[in-house]
């Protein structure tokens, strides 16, 4: 199964078999801490693609996939740790948000070579 090659799906697919909803609508909750440096992110972000400077961006792209391997590293500490679904639900949370920063921080890198 092709979506399961996706560690983010996978670990989505483990804690559903074990009744945990990480994408629950009714918990959009994410640590305070965690959004606030995302902010810091998405405005230097914004600034860089302003300046079209792609180093720059380029930079922040692998400060963005350094901390996706380490939530993911962490995610699979806490699936194979007994009881430790809803830490383990947070981190999906929070690798789904780099995720989508790290895609619109590649698409504007696309857009700059164009």
């Amino acid at each position: 199964y092709r979506a399961l090659k996706d560690p983010v799906d996978r670990a989505q697919y483990l804690l559903s078999l074990r009744g945990v909803d990480a994408q629950g609508e009714t918990d959009s909750a994410l640590p305070f801490d965690f959004l606030e440096q995302q902010l810091e992110r998405r405005e230097a972000v914004a600034e860089a693609q302003d300046a079209g400077d792609a180093p720059a961006l380029e930079a922040l792209l692998a400060g963005v996939r350094a901390d996706c391997a380490a939530l993911e590293r962490e995610l699979a500490a806490l699936l194979d740790a007994d009881g430790a679904w809803d830490a383990a639900r947070k981190r999906v949370r929070e690798l789904k948000f780099l995720g989508k920063l790290a895609a619109d921080i590649d698409a504007m890198l696309g857009d700059l070579d164009s």
